[in-house]
Formats: structure tokens, sequence, C-alpha cells
């Protein structure tokens, strides 16, 4: 199978996300074909100009420490700060542009559609702190009992009603993709399945919960983990 039959939208979007300039003539040639990747080209490539323009602007003094306090609620080490402020910069323009402009909300559809995004979660660490998982489940209204699984990377990420967070984690049924979302959407629980990513959302805390995973048995075995071991006070 050669390089043009191997290309597709979410190898597009692989290819794009890791070097947004300098692309494969298979993935040039999928973005003239393709009216969404072409699309998302466009917001990639917008979204470098903005970041190279927020890069240019000094950071008024405290300002991670804000944003950390209203996310969290509580002060965390300096260098955290400086993550999370990083974060909240690098994920706004894709991110936003996942969970707006649908009719209806399909929140297992937006799960999904927001981790083929995303695919760097799955091969890089970052804020890979169980304690600081601890820290945004707090938050989020759950008190973690009991470990889920080994976390690898965790990012704030804009949902349909304020920033939520997206975590990878590693379980012995693979890696699961875990996502706390704030706001009152999902009212019951809600399945979905698209491009061989399962999904599964539902009511908890401050908001919902969505699991999304490439097999019914990683997000089962996930959603009874998180009953068993979180304790949710909202």
């Amino acid at each position: 199978m050669n390089a043009q039959t191997e290309m597709n939208c979410l190898a597009f979007r692989r290819a794009k996300l890791a070097d947004p300039q300098r692309l494969a003539e298979a993935a040039r040639a999928h973005e003239a074909t393709c009216a969404t990747c072409h699309a998302f080209g466009q917001r990639i490539d917008a979204q470098e100009a903005r970041v190279l323009r927020v890069l240019e602007v000094p950071v008024p003094e405290g300002l991670d420490e804000r944003i950390l306090l209203a996310v969290q609620g509580r002060p965390a080490m300096p260098w955290r700060a400086w993550a999370m402020a990083a974060s909240i910069v690098l994920t706004f323009g894709v991110g936003l542009a996942v969970w707006q402009g649908h009719g209806s909300y399909d929140a297992p559809r937006y799960a999904i559609e927001h981790v083929m995004h995303e695919p760097e979660s799955f091969t890089t660490a970052r804020l890979a702190d169980p304690d600081q998982f601890r820290t945004v489940m707090a938050h989020f209204g759950g008190e973690l009992t009991q470990s889920l699984g080994h976390v690898r990377y965790m990012k704030l990420c804009p949902g349909p009603e304020g920033a939520g967070w997206h975590v990878v984690l590693d379980t012995d049924k693979g890696m699961v993709s875990l996502f706390l979302i704030p706001g009152d959407k999902v009212r019951k629980p809600e399945t979905g399945t698209m491009q061989g990513y399962r999904a599964l959302a539902e009511p908890a805390g401050k908001g919902y919960v969505a699991i999304v995973a490439e097999n019914d048995a990683a997000v089962a075995a996930m959603a009874a983990a998180m009953r068993d071991n979180i304790k949710w006070k909202i």
C-alpha cells in the first residue's frame, strides 16, 4: 500500500499537527480534495500565527497563578502554573473548533472528535502527575480513592460551557481518554461510536465525564473503575 492510499483524514490531521508547514505530498493531495481537512488545515495555520503573536507579548506577572486559581480554586507550584497557562494558550484554537458549529449536542461524538484532533495525547507525556490529577478531580467534584490507571497526559481544553480536562491513562485494557467537562449538557448516559472509537458520556461532578477508547471493554472497565473509586460530592 503506497503513501497516497494510506492517507486519510486522521492521518492528515496527525501530519498537520506534527509539522504544520512541512506536509508530505500525499497529505497535501488529500487536503486539496477533502473540504473538511482543508478547513482544518486553515485553522491550524491561523492558530500557528496566533501563537507566534502571543509569544511575542510579555506575560503579566502573576497571570499563571491567577489562571490556575480560577481553574482549580487553589494555589500550586510555579512550574505547574506556567504549564497550565501554556496549555490554555496552545489548545484554544483547535479545541474550540471541535466543540462549536454543531446544531445539536452529541457528547460521545464530540469526545471522539476531540481525541482525533489531538493524536499527540497518545504519544506525549504531559502533566503526568497523579497528585495533580487528584487535584483536578477534586475541583471537578470527585474524591479519588484509588488509582484509575497511570496518568500520562493532561491538558485543559475549551468545552461547550467552559474549560474542561482531557486526561489519558494507561490501563490494563489499553489507553483510555477521559474528559471532565463542566455544564449540564449531559443528563443521562449516552454512548457512541466513530472511526473505530467507542465513547460513553454520563453526568458526574460539576458536569459530565466522557470515556473514549478503541474497544468496548476498555470503556466499560474505566466506567466501572470510576464508579468504584470516585466519591462524587456534587
